[in-house]
This record gives structure tokens, sequence and C-alpha cells, in this order.
């Protein structure tokens, strides 16, 4: 009598309709973008002028051309990498100031680009350090800025050093202090930086910064120079004391370099205020 066997067992098919559905679902998966961080705060370090200025000040739009004669520059920090300082040379830029260090804690690794580039193609040039009065007091970070890059000599090329006071981008505004310890702060810096260099340094910062941060604190103008932030149509209304500007920030979004700015004055007043 005939064995019956079984017919053997075949691998069952996926249905079509089905792979066409997990490969859509998996698709779909991989472009979700993925949760954004809790916490935003930028890395130390990575602080640049006027990073906080359209954000906290807004942006009013572009100035118009004057009547008085200014003198273009721009500033650089880490962002920016190497600069094509024959470009801006060559679109009229005559000066520029470099950021060299922040807090006791940073210093540019671009610095020798910037701040020897923008020499060799002929501008005027100096450097600038980015104020953290949460970290150390202001006489230790003026000794840090100078020791790294902020230092002046009487070359007729080198602008003294600024003090970048603004918002600060890695907590609160103010860096947790008074009106009155902002202006010790302030003050100790100054103090510091003219004791190292024999130069009075340049303030930047903004109106309504200074405002909320100082008190609106007038005894800085008349030994300090002002190179003032606003992106508008005109400078604005400036902090207390100074009744005019030195330099100003007008824009983050120009050309070749965001960060553009005009001296009040033509080059011969950039020349004199490198020669002190």
């Amino acid at each position: 009598m005939p064995v019956h066997r079984p017919e053997p067992l075949r691998p069952r098919r996926p249905h079509l309709t089905g792979l066409l559905l997990a490969a859509a679902l998996s698709l779909l998966l991989a472009v979700q973008p993925s949760p954004a961080s809790a916490d935003d705060t930028p890395a130390r370090g990575s602080a640049r002028m006027g990073m906080g200025v359209a954000a906290h000040d807004g942006v009013h739009g572009s100035p118009a051309n004057t009547l008085a004669t200014q003198t273009e520059g721009v500033d650089v920090s880490s962002h920016q990498g190497n600069v094509d300082w024959a470009t801006l040379w060559n679109s009229g830029v005559k000066w520029a100031y470099a950021k060299a260090s922040e807090g006791t804690y940073y210093t540019n690794p671009y610095f020798a680009q910037q701040y020897g580039g923008s020499y060799n193609i002929g501008m005027i040039r100096g450097a600038y350090h980015f104020a953290t009065p949460d970290t150390t007091n202001g006489a230790t970070q003026a000794n840090y800025f100078v020791d790294h890059g902020g230092g002046w000599s009487r070359d007729g090329k080198t602008l003294p050093g600024v003090l970048d006071i603004e918002w600060n981008p890695y907590g609160d505004a103010c860096y947790g202090k008074t009106p009155s310890g902002m202006v010790t702060w302030i003050r100790d810096f100054l103090n510091q930086y003219k004791t190292r260099t024999g130069r009075d340094p340049v303030i930047y910062t903004a109106t309504s910064w200074w405002k909320q941060c100082t008190g609106n604190h007038s005894g800085f103008a008349s030994a300090t120079p002002l190179w003032i932030a606003r992106y508008a149509t005109t400078v604005g209304e400036l902090p207390a004391g100074w009744s005019y500007y030195t330099m100003w920030q007008y824009t983050s979004s120009g050309p070749t370099v965001g960060d553009h700015n005009r001296f009040n004055g033509a080059l011969d007043r950039v020349q004199a205020l490198a020669n002190g």
C-alpha cells in the first residue's frame, strides 16, 4: 500500500503591502528631527561681540549714509575662522578688532591669523576681551587679556584694547551682579589695563544693557572711548556720560565678515586713537 508523504513546508512570503508599510515607517522615523536639547546655553569661549544685540535690542533697519566722514571696520572671533583680509581691504575696510580672550579660561585659536593678517594687509588693528564678571575679578581678567594678545604698542597700527561688556550668553544678563558691583568690576578692569599698557581701553556695550546692568553709570565717559552696538538706522541714545561715540557696530550681517562697524571720523582719526 503506498505511503502518503506530507507536502514540505514552504516559507511564507511577506505580503507586498506589509513590506511597503514597513519601508514607509522606517523612512518616516529616519527623517524625524532629534528632540531639542533642554539646555541651549552656548559653550564657554564661544561668545563674541554683539551675539546678544539682535536678540535683546532688536534689528531696526540699516544705517543711511551720513554727511560726516566715517571709516569702515570689522570685528572677528573664532566664529569667522581664518579671515580673507585682502577681500575686506579691497572693499574699503581699514581697521579691525580680533577677539583675544574670554574670562581667564579661553584664548581665540585664530587670533594670530586674524590679528597679524589684518596688520599685514595694511589695516590698523586691535584686540578685544569678552568679559565674564561672574568668573573672576576685573583686574585678573585685564591681566589675562594683556598676557594673551591684548597689549598695546605705539607703532601707529595698534589700537587700544577693548572691554566687551554685554549680555551674558551663559546665564543671568548681568552676571549676577548689582549695578554697583558691575561698576566696580568694570573700574577694576579699566584701571589694571591702564596700569599694564599706559592706555585707557575702549568700552564696547549696548545702551539697554548698560542701563540695566550698571544703572546707566556715567563715570567712565571722560577717559574711556565708547564703542556702541546698535543695529538700526541711527546709533540712537548713548549710555550716560558719553556725548558721542568713537565706534559703532551697526550690523552683524555685513559682507565677507558679518560684524561691520563705522569709526566716527576719517582714517586719520583712527590713526590718532592708535597713537594715543
